[in-house]
């Protein structure tokens, strides 16, 4: 089982963060430490631990169209 991080922390709002969007899917907040004017970080809900984690029915969260071989 993967480990628990920041970013579920913020999804769950345990800890402050300024959340622009969150849905079932998706949650995205502002960078704590910005690189541009707007930099906002969109993270999945779901904890995917490695891109070797990714499974078809995340597809439509990461915006992906994976290719099975």
């Amino acid at each position: 089982m993967a480990e628990e991080t920041i970013f579920s922390k913020i999804i769950r709002q345990e800890i402050p963060a300024h959340i622009v969007y969150q849905d079932d899917l998706v949650t995205a907040f502002r960078d704590i430490n910005p690189q541009a004017p707007t930099h906002i970080l969109i993270i999945p809900n779901k904890l995917i631990p490695t891109v070797n984690d990714v499974t078809a029915e995340d597809e439509l969260v990461l915006g992906l169209s994976l290719i099975h071989i």
